[in-house]
């Protein structure tokens, strides 16, 4: 028999270390042992100590053997009454020890759909209360979807021309939080691919500057043979194929022929 008490961490708080280990409960290990058994219907395994959790109140803790459970432990919790001579069983449960193979964290539903998810024919419903969108003004745009007053024809226009007309816009936090993003992502600033570049995304030919706020900052790659083709990029960023890295000489020099076929020798007449 072991009898063993763990010194304060984390997951054993402080008092457990001021509480006295009962002697007649930390003896009770045939008595966790044989409780565990009866639960588990299984053989029970190594036995790895017991710890005070309270005044007479101890838990003991074995290996569970099941193929199942590997590396998860069977915590049996003994107790007795002031002046009693003997301990009961107060709870058996298996628990995960520290290499114990455990379920993932618990996601919401609605936390679930993460970035690259939605595939052809997903709809994800945007989120109630989403703090990167805002409402946008339509103008009138309900009333210009009417094609007949030429006032409302009009309203369309402009509402159009201006951007405008969206039931939604993007929020100062969601421009910030893109923002972050594309300067953490490939098309940032600081990677391996613009430091070793010709020159940066601003300076390119290439490159499509965004509109708006955004576009201070960023742009999209039009190169077809970067990475970066159709992705937004920082104004900092760069790679192999700016429009600024040409040839030296674009005209390559031709290897002699292996036959003549031009040249000719006269042949003077006699």
């Amino acid at each position: 028999m072991t009898e063993t008490t763990e010194q304060p961490t984390e997951a054993t708080p402080a008092r457990r270390s001021r509480v006295e280990l009962d002697k007649i409960c930390a003896e009770a290990v045939d008595l966790a042992r044989e409780a565990a058994a009866e639960v588990a219907l299984e053989p029970i395994g190594e036995y790895f100590g017991c710890v005070a959790e309270d005044v007479r109140v101890v838990t003991h803790r074995f290996a569970a053997t099941h193929r199942a459970y590997r590396g998860w432990q069977w915590s049996v919790t003994v107790t007795r009454a002031a002046r009693a001579k003997y301990a009961t069983v107060s709870e058996v449960v298996v628990l995960p020890g520290p290499d114990a193979l455990t379920a993932p964290d618990w996601v919401p539903y609605a936390d679930r759909v993460e970035p690259g998810d939605i595939a052809p024919g997903l709809v994800a419903p945007t989120p109630d209360n989403d703090p990167r969108l805002v409402p946008g003004y339509t103008g009138g745009a309900d009333d210009a979807a009417d094609a007949d007053p030429a006032d409302a024809s009009i309203t369309r226009a402009l509402v159009a021309e201006l951007g405008l007309g969206r039931n939604r816009l993007l929020s100062v936090e969601g421009r910030d939080e893109a923002a972050e993003r594309w300067l953490d992502g490939d098309g940032g600033p600081d990677n391996e691919m613009s430091r070793q570049a010709p020159g940066d995304c601003v300076s390119c030919g290439y490159f499509i500057r965004l509109s708006g706020t955004l576009g201070r900052l960023f742009g999209v790659c039009a190169n077809h043979h970067s990475p970066s083709d159709g992705r937004v990029v920082h104004l900092n960023h760069g790679c192999g194929g700016h429009s600024d890295a040409v040839a030296e000489s674009r005209i390559a020099e031709r290897p002699p022929a292996v036959w003549d076929t031009i040249e000719f020798d006269v042949v003077p007449w006699d």
